[in-house]
């Protein structure tokens, strides 16, 4: 990472910390719910991850720690990590109120190996994590270096090929290029959360990283690939025609499934 990858890292960084408390508001993160003992974990990742009880997992760029602490209610021994020092914050208070064993730090995620010692059954990311990374080989790279050996990598992430459709359009219309190798600057207007929220910061930036790249960065590092999924559904409305079908997944109209919207991979280290 060089040091204008670093200086747009910290402006999406002060992006995130605004996007907290926002975001612990939403019904879309439904906090209430999840202290209330619901877990928010989607039902592909609990498949494909497995039962975890007992075992020590590493969550990357966990943002406020739902999900990380879902996986504390599962069993797991858990570890979050985030560039938001209000992410953070957030994380450790909901830890606290929901009187769940769980350990955050806040680091760049390049910068981890400085901070992070040790080795974890399970290192886990997921939804809406790569983009925000312009080194794709080095983040292999750190998260590999967690696995112990017989453990696993496991990433359930929306599918770089659905973001080259424009987002505001309601047919399937290409508007940003799949190679696109330098960062690409955004206006901000609402969150993903909520899209009528008010933020200070405008702007926000991003890296294209193809499955191809992704795949082989992992491969290159040493794991063993055991899947690779894509689904023509995603976990949130990410294209303007998806329908919800009530339980949390958007899809296609009329059974449709012209593009992957999401992928999974999970492996191993021998």
């Amino acid at each position: 990472m060089d040091d204008q990858e670093r200086k747009l890292m910290n402006l999406n960084r002060a992006h995130w910390d605004e996007l907290v408390s926002i975001h612990v508001k939403t019904d879309f993160y439904a906090v209430d719910d999840f202290i209330a003992g619901k877990n928010k974990l989607n039902q592909l990742e609990l498949d494909e991850v497995g039962l975890v009880e007992g075992k020590n997992l590493l969550h990357l760029q966990c943002h406020f720690g739902l999900d990380t602490l879902s996986w504390a209610r599962q069993g797991a021994h858990v570890t979050g990590m985030d560039f938001s020092e209000e992410g953070i914050k957030a994380a450790a208070e909901l830890a606290e109120r929901c009187q769940l064993d769980a350990r955050f730090l806040c680091c760049n995620l390049y910068d981890l190996p400085q901070h992070l010692l040790g080795q974890f059954d399970i290192v886990y990311t997921s939804y809406g994590v790569l983009t925000w990374l312009p080194d794709i080989v080095r983040w292999a790279q750190i998260a590999a270096s967690y696995v112990k050996p017989g453990g696993f990598f496991y990433i359930a992430e929306f599918h770089p090929f659905a973001y080259v459709f424009d987002d505001g359009c309601s047919e399937l219309k290409v508007r940003y290029p799949y190679f696109e190798k330098n960062s690409r600057r955004f206006e901000v207007k609402g969150t993903y959360a909520d899209v009528h929220a008010e933020t200070t910061i405008k702007e926000e930036f991003d890296w294209q990283h193809g499955l191809g790249e992704i795949v082989n960065a992992l491969i290159a590092i040493g794991l063993r690939i055991e899947f690779i999924h894509e689904f023509p559904f995603s976990v949130y409305q990410q294209l303007p025609m998806l329908q919800a079908d009530g339980h949390g997944i958007w899809s296609f109209p009329d059974g449709q499934k012209p593009i992957p919207l999401m992928f999974s991979i999970k492996a191993f280290k021998d």
